[in-house]
Formats: C-alpha cells, structure tokens, sequence
C-alpha cells in the first residue's frame, strides 16, 4: 500500500470517528445540546486542541460487546489551551454507549490525569454518562477506582473543574465531589447516587432530589448553575483564568485599569448605628474588587457565609464573608463546612485569603447540635488556622464569641486585623454581657435600669469597643470604611513574600 492510501486511510478512520453516528448527533442537537466535541471546541482556544487516544476502543466481548463499534470509546480526550493557558480535558460521548464508563474509557480519563500532573495544568470534566458499563462489570469498576485515585492524587496539586452536562448517576457522582468546582446547567441535567424509583419515599423524582437546583442549595456539590451549555463552558474558561495552573504557582497577577487607591464612598454610608441589622457583604465585597467584580461560589448553598474569588490590584484572593443581611450573622454547620472546603482550596493553590467579618455567634438550634455544629466550626478554624497564604480580616460589624475567633481572627493566625470604627469585638454584646454579669442583682431588683444602662455604656467602652481590641494588639489598625481597598491591597503587597513554616506531618487530623 502506498504512502498516500494509507494516509486516505488515516484520514478516513479519524472522519469516521469525529463525525460520529449522524442520527444521535442530530437528535442531540435537536435537544439543544452539544457533541463531546463540540464541548471541547467551545471551551478551548481556537484551533488549539489536540486529541490524545482517538482510536482507543473497548475489547469486551462479552453480551455481544464485541459487535458494538465505540469510537474513541466513549469519552474524547486531550489537551489545549483557554487564553494561552494549557488545561487537560475530557468530554464523555452520550452517543457511544450513553457515554457508559468502560474499562478502556477509564484509561483514557486516567491517562490525561497523568499529563496533566507531569504538566502542572488544570483538568476539566465534561460529564454525560448514562453511568457503568454493565457489559464490562469488574473491569469497570476497576476504572472508576483507576480514576477516583488519580483525582485523590491531583488535589491540591492541580485545579479539578467539572461540569455536568446530561445525567450523572451512581459512582460517577464521586468525580464532581472529588473536584474542587462543579458547574452544571439548568436543564437537561441530573446528578444523583440513587434514581428516585429506588429510594424509601416514592414521591421523590429527578427534579427534586437530582437537579441543579437541588445541588446547589441543598448539598452544595454543584457551585456554578448555568442556563445552557454555552454559558457554562464560557463561564469555565472565565473561572480557569482566576486560578493557577498548579500548587507551584502563584496565585495570577492581571493587568488591571482599576486604580488601587480608589475610596468607596458607600461603604461609608452603608455603616449605621444599629450593628444588629447587618452589613449586605456582597456589596462591601463588589466595593472593594477591581472593578467591582466577584466570581462567587456556591451562592446559592449555605447563603450565611459568601465565598468566592475577586482581583485585587490585579491579583487573585479568595474572599470569605458573613452575610449578616436577613442571617442574624450565625455560623451554621453547613456555612462552616462551605468555608473550610474554600479556604483550603486557597491555601493549597497559593490564593490570599480576606474576610469580613460580621459574626454574633452560633445559630441556636436542635437541628444544628443534633449535626455537630462545634465538629464544623472546628473545620473551619482549622482551614484558617492551617493556611500559610497571606491573610486579612476586616471586622466591618459583629466579632463576638468563638465564632469570631474561628473567622480568621488574628487569635489564630490573621496575619493583618483591621476593623471599621462602628465594630464591635468582645465575648457577646453588651447587653446580654451586663444582664449575665449582674443576674443576681436583677432577680433581687437591687440594680435600677438607669444603672444597667451606664454598666451596659461601660462595658461597650471597656471591653467591646474595637479601640480596647487595638490596644491589646488584637486588631492592628481601625480604618475608615471607604479606605477599605487601599488598605487590604497594601497589606497584601507586603505580604506577597510570606513564608510560614508548620510542623512536619501529613494532614491535620480534624
């Protein structure tokens, strides 16, 4: 055979394979949804990806496998690049099987894992899997175990973004939880361990116990819901560019237009004198942030507690806060677990981390002891305490109690405290304070109410007023609220050089 027939040769098998069975690819796009591969060249750069493995197929031959054709076995995979920067990607193929996860399908997946440790890239999952494929039981099994090691493997060392695009059931629902970030779309997608028919309450269906909807709010799994694919696979390529390659690398420096001494007013004006009624972060957040953008994550899941990522002067910082708006600012189990899960994810990629704090305490309830609230906030001060990346706290309300000592308060570790004038940081407030301290005298009416109100004046002065914090060294600056910008980038430049050693070991224990 000549040189030339078999390149007609080569050609042919690679259009087989990349044009795919014409009759699902239009009933998929009658559905309004992409092919694996049109995914990919919607998430990456023009012309930059390079398919590794087309011609892998499975070699099951068991339940008449062996007569099924499988291009690329079910699963496109390879590498490229979004704004220059190199990423692995993996995109399963509803029409090769249902996108079924087989044992050469692992190996696919496992094998760009490899690359893109070797390389320090980040790795995307397109996931649309109708789950295991039976035919191969055991050989499947094996690769999902191939897969869930390689991802235990890469955290902490390269970002892990997936995103649900169909149905995401079974085991395969272990891939987003081992992921940092998952984003799914609104429609046309599920992500459960269990179908609804199998579970004790019939009542049950996909939409309320397997949607996005349901992901986000209820179990936290899913960060980023979008409205279709398009905006999904464009918001991924906005996300990876906020995020370094690799644990080796520094969190990402931008150019930026927006001048690092700019003062907000309103930040000024969003101050009152009634501190119970709280502070709406996202606006303090949006003030402070070139541009006034914030990326957030799992904004709809535990919404006491906002995390997500903004640039400062360019750079990127993870941003925790209290939302103390319509919260009554109380850390809840399920806010403390979504912070500690964020702040983690922080330090181990090199991101800065800047809270504001506004925090009266614990939510009171039978449902929060009966989940073991002290478990969670001992997860979250770990996070925070454990972190060696640069960190500052702005104390723009509340700091009351332990809760106050578990968000990044100089008491573990802050490396910058500021507060605003209008803050107030002691065990609790002033008055449930005096009416404690003074109990016995209220029961015997031995104290007027003239009196509680000097004790109560007192003890604001004495010991909740953010200047007795300053004058401990609790708090390094008390700063006016429209300098807030200023302040935290300046502290932050400083601190771009930070290196903070810790016992040898392998991982905390909490």
């Amino acid at each position: 055979m000549s040189i030339q027939n078999m390149i007609n040769e080569l050609t042919s098998r690679r259009s087989v394979i990349e044009q795919g069975n014409e009759e699902a690819v239009k009933k998929l796009h009658a559905d309004s949804k992409l092919t694996a591969r049109e995914r990919i060249e919607e998430l990456l750069d023009t012309n930059s990806f390079v398919e590794i493995g087309a011609f892998v197929q499975h070699r099951a031959t068991d339940f008449n496998l062996s007569v099924k054709d499988t291009p690329a076995d079910g699963v496109v995979t390879g590498y490229g690049t979004i704004d220059g920067k190199l990423v692995y990607v993996y995109s399963q193929d509803v029409t090769v099987l249902g996108g079924a996860l087989g044992e050469m399908h692992a190996k696919k997946i496992c094998a760009v894992y490899d690359m893109a440790m070797k390389m320090g890239a980040p790795i995307i999952a397109l996931l649309d899997s109708t789950g295991v494929r039976l035919q191969e039981s055991t050989d499947a099994l094996n690769g999902f175990g191939q897969i869930f090691l390689k991802q235990t493997l890469a955290s902490g060392v390269i970002p892990q973004i997936t995103a649900i695009l169909g149905t995401c059931g079974g085991g395969a629902t272990i891939i987003p939880s081992l992921s940092d970030f998952t984003f799914m779309t609104k429609k046309a997608t599920n992500l459960f361990v269990n179908s609804p028919n199998s579970l004790d309450s019939k009542s049950e269906t996909l939409e309320t116990i397997a949607s996005a909807d349901f992901h986000s709010k209820e179990t936290g799994i899913v960060d980023f819901v979008c409205q279709d694919e398009t905006s999904l696979l464009s918001e991924v390529r906005n996300f990876v560019n906020l995020l370094p390659s690799n644990n080796f690398e520094e969190s990402p420096i931008f150019d930026t237009n927006d001048d690092l001494n700019r003062a907000s007013s309103e930040l000024n004006d969003i101050v009152t004198e009634d501190i119970s009624a709280g502070i709406d972060m996202k606006v303090v957040i949006s003030q402070v942030a070139d541009n006034n953008l914030f990326v957030e994550t799992k904004a709809n899941h535990a919404e006491s507690l906002i995390t997500g990522l903004i640039r400062l002067n360019g750079q990127t910082v993870g941003v925790v806060a209290n939302q103390s708006v319509d919260n009554d600012a109380l850390l809840t189990s399920i806010a403390c677990n979504k912070g500690a899960k964020f702040v983690n994810f922080c330090d181990s990629f090199n991101i800065p981390v800047l809270t504001f704090t506004d925090v009266a305490g614990y939510s009171a309830t039978v449902a929060e002891e009966k989940s073991g609230i002290s478990k969670a906030v001992s997860k979250l001060l770990c996070a925070f305490a454990g972190a060696t990346v640069p960190k500052v706290n702005v104390v723009v309300g509340r700091g009351f109690g332990t809760a106050y000592v578990a968000m990044n308060s100089k008491h573990i570790g802050a490396d910058f405290v500021y507060a605003w004038p209008n803050s107030k940081v002691a065990m609790m407030n002033s008055d449930s304070a005096v009416k404690i301290m003074y109990a016995d005298e209220l029961d015997n009416s031995k104290i007027s109410t003239k009196e509680i109100n000097n004790k109560t004046a007192e003890y604001e002065e004495l010991q909740a007023s953010p200047y007795a914090a300053a004058s401990r060294g609790y708090i390094d600056d008390i700063i006016e609220p429209a300098a807030t910008r200023k302040r935290v980038i300046v502290a932050l430049e400083m601190l771009y050089s930070k290196r903070e050693s810790r016992p040898e070991k392998k991982h905390v224990t909490v």
